[in-house]
């Protein structure tokens, strides 16, 4: 497997006693061993690890993965045989990708076997390498240049899905690979919408857009919120845009090896509140970035993760005034041994 990452699955495996892991997220999958399909299976052993997949991806598997490829014609008798061969009694799966319906054909296909939910292998990625930091700095870079490159669009009458439109050619022109998810381009009281997916409003002077976007390099990520005003704006407008950033700025200052992400959220959650506008940031201040947009860990008043270098999160405070707009600026960071490296 790749870089010997296959390390963190075998340390689960050690904890919960198990014969081996089967592995069916794709992006684990795409971890561990470098394959970039989109049907596959990989089940993990302490000594070994075993890849399968349908007859469409068998050669692409074989050059990608450098691996003995299995190849199924339906997933369960594929894995069933396996774990056959290997005499499992005790397997476990990622419980939180794995669907009802298949795991009842593995249960009944298995009687003589123990399965066991894992809940913990979306943490195998949270720490990145150079390499993967490097594809994600890129998709940012993708990113820079392609707002840069529209924003003459960015003026009274313009519709926000031609923003969202323009934007998303922008992105896959330069390099990237897909778009992250469905653009955000959200003007004037749409602002308020977190999600506010780009519509058919046409922007109006005097008011604030809200533009979340991203793109995706060599399958890593990059995702970031900006939030422009469409010439000038009232005051009370331009506050909370200073309001936001302040909360921006102070949560990112506040990143460091050790420091719990509930702290991180807290001190963005906390300046926010303490301006009057408490009431008005209701998500989590961040969500970690990789193959994923969004992946573990979560940055927010539930999480119990500690940062660690290597970690890369979004920050990304936000205020959202019912009827008459919103702010949310968004940036990726990544630990290192003093603070934090900011990518976006």
């Amino acid at each position: 497997m790749v870089k010997g990452r296959g390390l963190a699955a075998r340390n689960i495996i050690e904890e919960q006693g198990l014969d081996a892991l089967l592995f069916t997220d794709m992006a684990n999958i795409r971890y561990l061993c470098g394959f970039t399909g989109s049907e596959a299976l990989l089940l993990v052993t302490l000594s070994d690890a075993y890849f399968l997949t349908d007859s469409r991806y068998t050669t692409q598997a074989e050059a990608e993965t450098g691996m003995p490829v299995r190849t199924f014609k339906v997933k369960h008798d594929g894995i069933v045989t396996l774990l056959r061969d290997l005499n499992c009694s005790r397997v476990g799966f990622e419980a939180a990708k794995v669907s009802y319906a298949l795991h009842q054909e593995l249960k009944s296909a298995t009687t003589d076997i123990s399965w066991v939910p894992v809940t913990t292998t979306d943490r195998i990625r949270q720490r990145k390498d150079e390499d993967e930091l490097s594809c994600i700095c890129r998709a940012a870079d993708y990113n820079a240049a392609a707002l840069q490159s529209i924003r003459q669009l960015l003026i009274p009458g313009a519709r926000e899905c031609d923003i969202a439109l323009e934007l998303e050619v922008a992105l896959r022109k330069l390099g990237g690979e897909d778009k992250a998810f469905d653009f955000i381009v959200a003007s004037g009281e749409r602002g308020a919408l977190p999600h506010g997916v780009a519509s058919t409003r046409r922007l109006a002077a005097g008011e604030l857009i809200t533009i979340d976007f991203g793109t995706r390099c060599n399958g890593y990520y990059s995702d970031e919120t900006v939030t422009l005003a469409i010439g000038s704006v009232a005051d009370d407008l331009r506050r909370l845009h200073d309001v936001v950033l302040e909360a921006h700025d102070r949560a990112i200052a506040a990143v460091k090896p050790g420091e719990r992400l509930a702290d991180i959220d807290a001190v963005a959650r906390e300046y926010i509140a303490a301006q009057g506008f408490g009431d008005y940031f209701g998500h989590g201040l961040g969500h970690g970035v990789g193959l994923e947009v969004h992946e573990w860990p979560r940055v927010s008043p539930q999480s119990k993760a500690v940062a660690e270098v290597g970690m890369v999160f979004t920050i990304e405070p936000g205020i959202y005034l019912p009827g008459k707009g919103g702010v949310r600026i968004e940036d990726i960071v990544a630990v290192t041994a003093s603070g934090c490296r900011v990518l976006t």
